[in-house]
């Protein structure tokens, strides 16, 4: 009986070192490894700045362009009609006198104003017309096909890419009243010599071709983009019912081009609004004027006449607000135009 004893004795030891040993792996579980947890740390760290990073770098991408127009589109704009509502000169503009829409009112009975308006609004017929009808034509022959049309089309961009200096300086020595090369072909032709400066109609015109010159092939190439869009479909249709050239011209290209038109129209409209370089280089050594009798005189040298060689800052500054508030009018009656386009081919 003793031999049987200590024989299971040693069976029931392990039995006893067995029972804790599973009581333990029941309530701990196996040791965790600390290097998962800092990697599991790592990846929830990673995932948690790839939520952030998703979530905001589209606002840390457009951030510079609000921040450049806050710095130098918002706050000017802000500024400058502050300034107009006070009595300012550019040499104190921290010294303001509140005197509230009198630069306003004092603009309604200034000839000066509405002279430099008149003369902004017929500069901006002369060289927006032409300069539209003549882009239109020449988008219509790149259109097709032709020989060397890259060519063209280059040269169609070049007076855009040319500075304001240089060609208007150019237009100045075409339009020279004594040795202009525009006068000579005029008297080859039986008429007299045109003092061009100093005409009224005749600066106005001159003014405008160097517009027309420079904005041309800009406008051409892109009516021939939106030309390029139009379907096919449409041409080949209208050829089997057998329209020309010239009918295919006027009832697909020219209705399928109305968003087009509309846009260059006001883009140019605006671009005369703003009219600054031509006329204020085109005057040579005269300043602001816009010549002897402000007969080019556009509304960007009214606002430079006053603020800056008459340094007037306030009144300038009511100026440029007037310009603004016209480009908001244009924008309001193109938008009219637009909807009025779209409630037109809807109904169609």
């Amino acid at each position: 009986m003793a031999s049987e004893f200590s024989a299971a004795a040693p069976s029931s030891v392990e039995e006893g070192a067995a029972a804790p040993a599973s009581g333990v792996a029941v309530a701990s579980g196996p040791p965790q490894d600390p290097g998962s947890e800092a990697a599991d740390r790592r990846r929830e760290r990673r995932s948690r700045w790839y939520r952030r990073d998703v979530k905001w770098s589209p606002y840390a991408f457009i951030a510079p362009f609000f921040l450049f127009f806050a710095a130098f589109g918002l706050f000017p704009l802000l500024y400058t009609g502050w300034a107009s509502l006070h009595r300012v000169e550019l040499t104190a503009p921290n010294d303001m006198e509140w005197i509230g829409l009198r630069n306003y009112t004092r603009l309604l009975d200034d000839e000066f104003f509405w002279n430099a308006l008149q003369n902004t609004f017929t500069i901006g017929i002369l060289s927006t017309v032409p300069q539209l009808l003549m882009a239109l034509g020449i988008a219509h022959l790149l259109n097709y096909r032709l020989r060397g049309s890259m060519f063209f089309r280059v040269a169609a961009l070049t007076p855009y890419a040319t500075s304001v200096a240089a060609a208007t300086l150019v237009f100045v020595m075409l339009f020279g009243r004594d040795y202009g090369m525009i006068n000579w072909f005029l008297s080859l032709a039986g008429f007299e010599h045109i003092d061009w400066q100093n005409g009224s109609f005749t600066s106005q015109l001159a003014v405008s071709s160097i517009v027309v010159w420079r904005w041309t092939g800009y406008n051409a190439l892109i009516y021939l983009a939106a030309m390029q869009s139009i379907p096919s479909d449409l041409y080949e249709s209208a050829a089997l019912d057998g329209a020309s050239r010239w009918q295919q011209f006027l009832h697909v290209t020219l209705p399928s081009l109305r968003p087009t038109i509309l846009f260059t129209v006001v883009v140019s409209t605006i671009g005369a609004i703003q009219l600054f370089g031509e006329p204020l280089l085109f005057n040579g050594g005269g300043g602001a004027t816009g010549g002897s009798e402000h007969q080019f005189q556009t509304l960007g040298l009214y606002l430079y006449e006053q603020g800056w060689t008459n340094l007037h800052l306030g009144r300038a500054s009511a100026i440029a607000w007037a310009m603004f508030l016209l480009l908001i009018v244009i924008g309001l009656v193109s938008l009219a135009v637009t909807r009025w386009l779209r409630r037109g081919e809807g109904k169609a």
